[in-house]
């Protein structure tokens, strides 16, 4: 079978589009798909376990992200993860009295902080800390504690007999 030159060029160009659509798709799920710099301030916030939250997660409220984490450390003298959020700047009026969360979202179990606005007239301002926290749900400390009390109720009505 003869090939032809078209016949080549149009495969070259299927395979080159197939390569670019992986790499969009490797974007997207590691969260490096957003190369613009946008206007943010930061706050900070501590939470006794992050689970597998990650820097560059999102940070949302009601849904919609108004930022990113941008750092994750660890405060020896409270023995807590501090993270840092990064907001953009159009989001500036969260009442200082706002609360951070860690939950899991999709298939994969991605970890992303979600902020529920407070009802304070004073706004989160740049180097501010977000002191209501809840941290990530462990669903090996939910396993545990399940088998746990199974267990200890088995022990209860074996006694009860």
């Amino acid at each position: 079978m003869k090939q032809t030159k078209t016949t080549e060029l149009l495969v070259g160009m299927f395979v080159a589009a197939g390569i670019a659509a992986l790499f969009v798709l490797a974007m997207k799920v590691s969260n490096l798909s957003t190369f613009t710099q946008t206007d943010t301030y930061t706050v900070t916030a501590h939470f006794e376990n992050i689970g597998g939250l990650k820097v560059r997660s999102p940070v949302t409220v009601g849904g919609v992200r108004v930022g990113r984490v941008s750092a994750i450390d660890y405060d020896t003298q409270r023995y807590e993860a501090v993270v840092s959020l990064e907001l953009d700047r159009k989001y500036d009026n969260f009442p200082d009295d706002t609360s951070a969360s860690i939950y899991t979202a999709g298939l994969l179990g991605e970890q992303y902080i979600g902020l529920e606005p407070g009802g304070s007239p004073d706004v989160l301002v740049d180097g501010a800390e977000i002191e209501l926290t809840q941290s990530a749900l462990i669903m090996e400390k939910l396993v545990s504690k399940f088998l746990f009390s199974k267990a200890a109720e088995g022990g209860q009505n074996a006694d009860a007999e």
